[in-house]
C-alpha cells in the first residue's frame, strides 16, 4: 500500500483547476474582438493539434465505426454546445459568475443519472438540488440591474446542462478508453461541428491584434489540451470521487484570476448565490446517493 502524500498527483491537480479557472477570464479577455463562434474554433483547433500530436505519440487504440455516432453526439453536447454556450453566456456575465454557474453541471448530471443510469438520489440530493437552483437564481439575479434574470445566465445553465448530457454519454466508454483518449475523440468531432465559423476567423485573425489571438491560443494550449492531460494523470493516482470534489475550487480561483487579470468581481448577490449554488452541488456529490 502507498503510504504519504502523493506530490505528483496533487501537483497536477493543482495545474488542472489553476488552468480550467483560468479559461473563464481568458474567454472575456478575448470576446471584445472574436465572436463567441470564432473563439471557440480558434481554442479547439489549437487543441485538437495538441492532442492529436499526443494521441499519436502515444499509439492510442482508436474507435471502432460502432462507435462513431455516440462519440460525434458526445463531442456535439460537450464541446461545441458546451463551449458556444459559455463563450455567449460570457458575453453579458462575468468570469467568476460564469464559474459558478456553470460548476452547478453535477446537479443536472445526478438528475440525468436517475433518469437514464437507474441511479436513485435521497432526501438529501433533492434538498441538495433546490438549493443549488436558489443559488444560481440569485447568481443570475446578481448580473443584472434590478430584479430582471440575464440572458446570458440562461446559456451558461444550458452549457452545464449540455456537460452533463456529455458526462453521462462519456460513463460506459471510460470501460474502453482511457479519459484523455476519449477526451481526444470528442474534442476532434466536437471542433468538427464548429468548422462553419472557420472563414470568418481566417479573416480576422489578419484582422485583430496579436496579443488577443495569444488569449484564444492560450485556451486552446492550456485550459484545454494541457489540463486534459494533467487532469487524467491526476485521475490514474488518487480516487475519483477526491479528484471530482476538488472541482468546487474553480468558481473561487476564477472570480480570483479574473478580479487579476480583467479587474472584474462578481456583485454581492452573484457570490452570495454561488456560496449557496456550490453548497447545494456539495450535497448533491457527498450526501445525495440512495443507499441501497
Amino acid at each position: 500500500m502507498r503510504q504519504g502524500t502523493d506530490w505528483k498527483a496533487v501537483g497536477a491537480l493543482g495545474l488542472t483547476l489553476l488552468l480550467w479557472a483560468s479559461a473563464f477570464a481568458g474567454i472575456r479577455a478575448a470576446l471584445p474582438v472574436y465572436s463567441p463562434g470564432q473563439l471557440a474554433l480558434l481554442r479547439f483547433l489549437v487543441a485538437s493539434a495538441l492532442l492529436g500530436g499526443y494521441v499519436l505519440l502515444r499509439r492510442s487504440q482508436g474507435p471502432s465505426l460502432r462507435d462513431a455516432p455516440r462519440i460525434l453526439l458526445a463531442g456535439f453536447l460537450g464541446i461545441t454546445v458546451y463551449h458556444l454556450a459559455l463563450n455567449y453566456g460570457e458575453k453579458t456575465v462575468t468570469a467568476g459568475s460564469a464559474a459558478l454557474l456553470v460548476n452547478t453541471a453535477p446537479v443536472f448530471t445526478a438528475l440525468l443519472a436517475t433518469a437514464f443510469l437507474g441511479e436513485r438520489l435521497g432526501a438529501w440530493g433533492w434538498l441538495g438540488i433546490l438549493i443549488s437552483f436558489t443559488g444560481a437564481s440569485l447568481i443570475a439575479l446578481g448580473e443584472r440591474q434590478g430584479l430582471n434574470l440575464d440572458p446570458g445566465a440562461a446559456l451558461l445553465i444550458l452549457s452545464a446542462v449540455a456537460f452533463s448530457l456529455y458526462a453521462i454519454i462519456q460513463k460506459p466508454y471510460l470501460r474502453r478508453f482511457s479519459p484523455l483518449g476519449f477526451a481526444a475523440y470528442t474534442i476532434w468531432a466536437g471542433t468538427l461541428f464548429m468548422l462553419p465559423f472557420l472563414p470568418g476567423l481566417v479573416e480576422r485573425i489578419a484582422e485583430v491584434p496579436v496579443g488577443t489571438t495569444l488569449a484564444g491560443v492560450y485556451l486552446g494550449v492550456f485550459p484545454s489540451a494541457l489540463a486534459y492531460v494533467t487532469w487524467a494523470y491526476a485521475l490514474s493516482r488518487v480516487h475519483a470521487s477526491r479528484a471530482a470534489s476538488s472541482l468546487y475550487l474553480v468558481s473561487p480561483i476564477a472570480i480570483l484570476i479574473a478580479w487579476v487579470w480583467l479587474g472584474e468581481v462578481p456583485s454581492t448577490l452573484s457570490l452570495v448565490g454561488g456560496v449557496i449554488a456550490i453548497t447545494g452541488v456539495a450535497l448533491v456529490s457527498t450526501l445525495g446517493r440512495q443507499k441501497r
